[in-house]
């Protein structure tokens, strides 16, 4: 298992997100499986906040505001690390996805230590654990976000940058810092298989990341077209509909792509 061993000026955590006080609503998280399509494999599995008996997220994040925003960053990390636990996911060899706000980060040493402690209680090995935040939102402070990755990344986490090619900074976020992982955006992927420049575009970015050493996931593939033109880009990691909608507090299975046999 891996571990981390926190700075002095880090152990006690800080007090705006301290054990996650001061939400007044309770919540639980969905997963969904990230496909390892070269081995048939699941890569992990993506924590999605839910009600607490399976309401949408945005029944959650209404009551998100900036009094609680802290609070509710470190509670979602702890859901997601007890909630998989509880579903069976140290059973295999998935790794976790967390989403996280990159604006309710004081300091990423001290903010992460709740999630130490979560993660030490119930077993989880912090190298299966990946912090993704999504380029939609908003960046206050790019160098303090390029800070939280860095640091990340030190800590043994894995990081990825959700969304890609939908948000407000673009080729520009991933010239100031680089994460281990970027999810392309649904809408880069929807009818890739009809549309050229799609395919352009998608091919531009496999070639790209892999010179800067950076893994690709097509995320929201609801069809075998755009399974087949990803695979054809040389997409590895594919997240979608097709594969295995979210499940509440479960770990679903994954439904591979079955071709009938041609008539000889």
């Amino acid at each position: 298992m891996s571990s981390v061993t926190p700075s002095d000026g880090a152990r006690g955590g800080c007090p705006g997100c301290r054990d996650g006080a001061g939400l007044s609503f309770t919540f639980s998280m969905a997963f969904q499986p990230i496909v390892d399509a070269d081995t048939e494999t699941v890569f992990a599995y993506e924590a999605l906040v839910r009600g607490p008996e399976g309401q949408s997220a945005q029944s959650v994040l209404s009551q998100v505001d900036s009094a609680n925003l802290y609070a509710f960053d470190q509670q979602c990390r702890v859901r997601a690390i007890e909630t998989s636990v509880k579903a069976g996911l140290l059973d295999t060899s998935a790794r976790l996805s967390i989403n996280f706000l990159p604006n309710a980060v004081y300091s990423p040493a001290a903010c992460i230590q709740l999630t130490l402690k979560t993660a030490g209680a119930v077993g989880m090995p912090t190298d299966r654990l990946i912090f993704e935040f999504t380029e939609n939102e908003e960046m206050l402070d790019p160098a303090h976000v390029a800070n939280i990755i860095a640091t990340y990344q030190k800590m043994g986490f894995g990081t990825a940058l959700d969304d890609f090619g939908a948000g407000h900074a673009g080729l520009n976020l991933l010239a100031r810092f680089q994460p281990d992982i970027i999810k392309l955006d649904m809408e880069l992927i929807r009818d890739i298989d009809t549309s050229s420049p799609r395919r352009i575009i998608v091919e531009g970015m496999v070639r790209m990341c892999a010179a800067l050493g950076i893994r690709v996931i097509a995320e929201g593939v609801e069809t075998l077209g755009e399974y087949d033109a990803l695979r054809a880009l040389g997409v590895r990691y594919i997240q979608g509909y097709l594969l295995a909608k979210p499940a509440f507090e479960a770990l679903p299975a994954v439904q591979w792509p079955v071709r009938q046999k041609r008539a000889v």
